[in-house]
């Protein structure tokens, strides 16, 4: 006796054509030449002699490859990188730790003014930099950290608090509070809940508000050229110096820039796949 055995269709059908769909498609190459475009140009200028760089061989590729504007910028910019490394990863790790510590504080420990010590806190974040930089000056001489990397790791960390306050708050808001009531009963205090409790929780707001206080520090200009002396200025002070002069060789500050941004690049490389799930997790309460 034989059976046979039916033919199983498709799961799904082929999607079919629809203009709504080619549109959305065209609108993200679009979106996409949009920044890659400018990175094209950047590559390519890189690569060029300073006497092969002008108006109609913009677009084009170099005729023979220059890797020497890359050592050039390199010998200029090294000791701005080396600042920028210190001072994004302290900056980075304290403002990260401080703002979740407040976060929990905020979140599952309610004090009367509690809510309107946050509204105060966030207010911050909508100062611009030049609003606050003539006092931040004053402070920062005050206490004898003018001119130092440590002066400008603390401004980072007070400026980056309201941010990654507010994250790790929206974040530690969806821990059940059943959590926190359970620890207590077990004599946990404050601090015996967040290292046993919450700290083990908190990777992904960890990675969201690395990379976007990384990201932030790195890129900044304004304090790094007013409150450091040249020794310990950043690598955006030290990229801005390639362009300093009446006749500028392009491909020079086109290297210093790809070399900027490689570590930020790399941040997210390493940690971008939980940066979109960090940030969901904190943005809807469970």
């Amino acid at each position: 006796m034989t059976t046979t055995v039916p033919e199983t269709r498709a799961s799904a059908a082929p999607r079919r054509f629809s203009l709504s769909r080619a549109l959305v498609y065209l609108a993200l190459v679009v979106a996409a030449l949009f920044f890659l475009v400018p990175i094209y140009l950047l590559i390519v200028t890189a690569l060029k002699t300073p006497d092969a760089i002008n108006l109609d061989t913009t677009w084009h590729l170099p005729g023979t490859w220059n890797w020497g504007s890359f050592t050039e910028a390199w010998s200029k910019v090294s000791g701005g990188l080396r600042n920028s490394l210190l001072l994004a990863v302290a900056a980075t790790a304290l403002s990260a730790l401080l703002g979740s510590l407040n976060g929990y504080a905020l979140s599952k420990w309610k004090f009367p003014g509690a809510d309107l010590l946050f509204a105060l806190m966030l207010f911050g974040m909508f100062i611009p930099y030049q609003a606050v930089l003539i006092p931040l000056f004053q402070f920062i001489k005050g206490i004898g950290l003018y001119g130092s990397l440590w002066g400008l790791i603390l401004a980072h960390v007070v400026y980056g608090l309201p941010i990654t306050t507010l994250i790790f708050r929206n974040y530690y808001s969806e821990v059940p509070d059943a959590l926190i009531e359970a620890s207590r009963i077990d004599g946990a205090g404050f601090w015996g809940i967040y290292s046993k409790v919450i700290f083990p929780l908190s990777v992904p707001g960890f990675v969201v508000v690395v990379i976007w206080q990384f990201t932030q520090v790195w890129n900044e200009f304004l304090f790094g050229v007013t409150l450091a002396n040249p020794s310990s200025q950043p690598i955006t002070a030290a990229l801005a110096q390639l362009s300093g002069g009446q006749a500028v060789s392009w491909n020079l500050p086109m290297a210093g820039a790809l070399l900027t941004a490689l570590p930020t690049l790399l941040v997210y490389i390493l940690l971008g796949r939980y940066f979109v799930r960090g940030l969901l997790a904190g943005s809807v309460k469970g």
